[in-house]
């Protein structure tokens, strides 16, 4: 019987989790969506060496984990705006985002960066191996529930594959992660807390991203948001993409990791359409928002989708 392959890790990079689609129908527990903070290069990453939809993939943040595959060979793809190598016998060569590339035993893997972006995905035909709770595999840190403890990967873990193999013919996308000049947004709960004065800084001026960021929340710094009524709420429901305004004035937008409940007004939520655009956004970004109503919001969804499922279909 073959030895299965795996992973060792030789540099865990910053916050290198399995993510999947996430999990659905938890809030009421307590456990957010989680799941592929970028949807889009997620499900892309996964076409590219022919894995079902929801198929674990490995997430990493900035500066991604250096490989070595032990007892085995696969195909890989990495998807992003991502700087990696591929070690071959001592050798070192230029990695390419968007299309597929095979490893073999003892075959390095080095995720140097990602450029002016946050997130990358590293799918592998066959996908990890991951433990499956409440309907995912996808690692959350903060309730350390998911695959690996509910932990992000660490030095010297290994990463083993669920049958992996190389595919017999090579994939690939031209692909770049589009801007926008706006991040799009529905009007919160709490829209009437703040008054025409307070809305009209918030969608007239531009906000900068800081380095309070991570899976659970973003940050931002800029003019203060002003609160006519109260700056404290009693515990509300959260979802992914609200935009809370605490006491001092400074946005917080609520990633895929966030609390289900808080107690700070919310005077916003970010479309589903632009939630892949936030999530790439990097410390000192400037961010400008606009408000649509639901309609527009919907319609921009259903755009998503389909340019999404064009993209895929161009792979096969």
């Amino acid at each position: 019987m073959n030895k299965k392959a795996y992973f060792e890790i030789l540099r865990p990079g910053i916050n290198s989790t399995l993510q999947d689609l996430g999990r659905e129908n938890q809030y009421h527990l307590g456990i957010p969506f989680s799941g592929a903070m970028d949807k889009r290069n997620y499900l892309i990453c996964n076409q590219l060496v022919s894995n079902i939809i929801n198929k674990p993939a490995l997430e990493f943040a900035y500066q991604g984990p250096h490989l070595k595959l032990k007892s085995g060979k696969a195909t890989c793809a990495i998807s992003g705006n991502v700087s990696f190598n591929i070690i071959k016998n001592n050798k070192t060569l230029e990695g390419k985002c968007y299309e597929t590339f095979d490893i073999g035993t003892d075959d390095e893997i080095d995720i140097l960066s990602t450029n002016k972006s946050v997130y990358g995905y590293l799918s592998v035909h066959g996908g990890f191996e991951g433990e499956s709770f409440w309907g995912s595999c996808s690692i959350n840190t903060k309730a350390k529930i998911g695959s690996n403890n509910g932990m992000k990967y660490s030095k010297d873990q290994n990463i083993f594959l669920t049958d992996a193999e190389s595919i017999s013919y090579k994939k690939k996308i031209d692909y770049m992660n589009s801007k926008i000049e706006y991040i799009r947004v529905l009007k919160g709960t709490n829209f009437n807390y703040f008054s025409d004065e307070a809305i009209r800084v918030f969608f007239g001026n531009k906000f900068v991203v800081s380095k309070l960021l991570d899976r659970m929340g973003m940050r931002l710094e800029g003019p203060k948001i002003k609160n006519n009524v109260s700056t404290n709420i009693k515990s509300e429901g959260l979802v992914k993409g609200v935009i809370q305004v605490p006491a001092d004035g400074n946005p917080i937008i609520m990633l895929s990791d966030h609390g289900t409940i808080g107690g700070y007004p919310k005077i916003g939520v970010i479309i589903s359409a632009d939630y892949d655009k936030i999530v790439q956004s990097t410390p000192g970004s400037n961010i400008k928002f606009k408000l649509v109503d639901l309609p527009e919001a919907e319609n921009l969804y259903k755009l998503y989708n389909m340019d999404t499922q064009n993209l895929l279909n161009q792979i096969r």
